[in-house]
């Protein structure tokens, strides 16, 4: 397991070397808005569920999915309605997730084994992962902390083996942050789930409709 540092920046061959353990179904960590995560192929079944079992998720759990641009939406989710859309142009990249319905035959098992019907999607702004997601496709992923502990911040805590996760990419300490703010979207509407970094007065400026759940 190689540890990379990207806190002075990062270049295409650190992209390239995550790129290839992503597709070669490996698990790695590397740092979002709210701390460092577990990233895998979507698609990879045996990768999420690798994801899984490092952070002790219980059965059932499902991994959020973070994806390139708001255009992917069109082959994942399968009701993409007008308030969604403009919420993805207002909100994306940022903290905004949203729970939507996937699209039927979709070949990936987040670790819900496709029971939910839900998937949570959100476009990050955090340089590396937003960068490498242009190039990888949806990515799986969680935090890179054991379920129900707290965010993983400090660069000098994340201690994995060598068999565990292929490459840590380093950015150094992540301060503390809001969580994503989360809204359900479907045909009948806009539910607030969680309010988070994004407040509901933003979020009532671009759709007045949207609702607390």
């Amino acid at each position: 397991m190689a540890r990379i540092d990207i806190s002075q920046g990062f270049g295409a061959e650190d992209i390239a070397q995550a790129i290839k353990a992503i597709r070669d179904g490996y698990v790695i960590v590397a740092p979002l808005e709210n701390g460092y995560v577990f990233l895998a192929d979507a698609f990879f079944h045996d990768a999420v569920r690798a994801l899984h079992v490092l952070r002790g998720d219980a059965l059932g759990i499902a991994a959020q999915v973070l994806i390139p641009t708001s255009k992917t939406l069109e082959g994942i989710a399968r009701e993409v309605t007008e308030e969604t859309q403009k919420l993805c142009s207002a909100f994306w990249p940022g903290l905004l997730s949203l729970s939507l319905k996937p699209q039927r035959g979709l070949s990936w098992d987040l670790g819900d084994g496709q029971k939910l019907d839900q998937i949570n999607v959100r476009v990050p702004t955090e340089g590396f992962v937003y960068s490498l997601l242009q190039e990888s496709g949806p990515l799986a992923v969680a935090s890179a902390s054991v379920a129900g502990s707290p965010a993983l911040l400090k660069s000098s805590e994340i201690e994995f083996g060598e068999n565990e996760v292929a490459l840590i990419f380093d950015s150094g300490d992540i301060s503390p942050n809001l969580p994503s703010t989360i809204i359900e979207c479907d045909v009948n509407g806009s539910r607030v789930l969680r309010i988070g970094a994004l407040p509901l007065d933003q979020l009532q400026a671009v759709v007045p409709a949207i609702s607390l759940s």
